[in-house]
């Protein structure tokens, strides 16, 4: 019992992983800090950080000479934004083209940044997820989690029915390595252009419009409606942009088995008011993934293969369920505001 309890201080003393601090801290996702540690941008009482170093609440850590203020863990719920991006717009800070860029619209912070969840290209539109959090970015962009992307997408042409067999069976090879689809189903269309929806577990580089002109059908539109347990809410217009309550985002810590934190009940009047807000829904196999992470297999998967309706009316029909089927935790009202950035038709 004693030595125990030696382990435990002594654990304890040793404070918390450098990267992972950062990443708590908002500054970037775990993977960048990484790549910043590494290239001497971060200091830690006037010491240039190693990659793997231990930290405690009382060091002093600067990244490019800027003091970050470091976090006790579970301090804080975080952030997390739901903007429904347009086509025209980029998902980066810096652009020597200029061109308008999505952290334009979202909410002033101080001491942190708000970190993209998954990339859109120039010409695609849709649910874009920003959060305070590198671990939970972390959780939900890195391979090794295998997060479902749903996307609707409208060709020029129609896939034929072995092509849609091998693209759900053993995929086609792209120049950057093979690729296949979790779940695809055909939409239908009018004249030359056809719709589908699919599934996949990757976010490589513009993957969804290569893997289509590698078929020999280019996209005209390309739209994300869902990443992992989070749809795009129905009333959430293009250019506008709304914050998650303390209920839906620990149902999101929940499923990637992060730990959650105790969230406000709120009076009915409080959660009506809440209503047009981000939707929840629950992948077949996210339980029996979200528990084995739980127990340190961090390396199980968080996917599933299933699928919402037709490219239009699965916005309007989307389901609102928490994981392992709980009622729907309470939401806060407070920080439920949508920002309506300003849009240029």
């Amino acid at each position: 019992m004693i030595e125990q309890e030696q382990l435990e201080a002594q654990d304890k003393q040793a404070g918390e992983r450098l990267q992972k601090v950062l990443a708590q801290a908002g500054v970037g996702s775990r993977r960048e800090m990484e790549e910043w540690i590494s290239a001497g941008r971060v200091t830690v009482n006037g010491e240039v950080a190693m990659l793997g170093m231990r930290v405690v609440e009382d060091d002093v850590v600067r990244v490019d000479q800027r003091i970050v203020h470091l976090k006790a863990p579970n301090e804080s719920l975080p952030r997390v934004l739901l903007y429904h991006k347009q086509e025209g717009e980029i998902v980066s800070r810096d652009d020597p083209e200029k061109r308008t860029s999505v952290f334009d619209k979202l909410p002033k912070v101080r001491g942190m940044k708000w970190i993209a969840i998954g990339r859109l290209d120039y010409n695609t539109s849709g649910l874009l997820i920003f959060t305070s959090s590198g671990d939970l970015a972390n959780r939900l962009m890195h391979p090794r989690f295998e997060v479902e992307r749903e996307y609707a997408v409208r060709v020029q042409g129609s896939m034929t029915e072995e092509q849609m067999k091998q693209m759900l069976k053993e995929g086609i090879m792209l120049d950057d390595g093979p690729v296949k689809f979790e779940k695809l189903l055909d939409e239908g269309g009018e004249g030359y252009n056809h719709w589908y929806r699919l599934i996949m577990k990757e976010g490589r580089n513009r993957v969804v419009r290569r893997t289509f002109e590698a078929l020999g059908l280019p996209v005209s539109r390309l739209m994300r409606v869902r990443f992992g347990i989070v749809n795009l809410p129905p009333r959430l217009k293009r250019g506008m942009l709304v914050e998650l309550g303390a209920g839906e985002v620990n149902a999101i810590l929940d499923w990637v088995g992060m730990e959650t934190h105790v969230a406000p009940q709120l009076s009915p009047h409080q959660v009506a008011a809440n209503s047009g807000r981000g939707k929840l829904t629950k992948p077949h196999n996210a339980d029996k993934s979200r528990q084995s992470d739980k127990h340190g297999q961090t390396g199980k998967k968080h996917g599933d293969k299933t699928g919402s309706g037709h490219h239009k009316g699965s916005q309007q029909n989307a389901t609102t369920t928490t994981p392992r089927g709980k009622a729907g935790a309470p939401r806060d009202a407070a920080r439920s505001k949508a920002y309506k950035s300003s849009v240029k038709h």
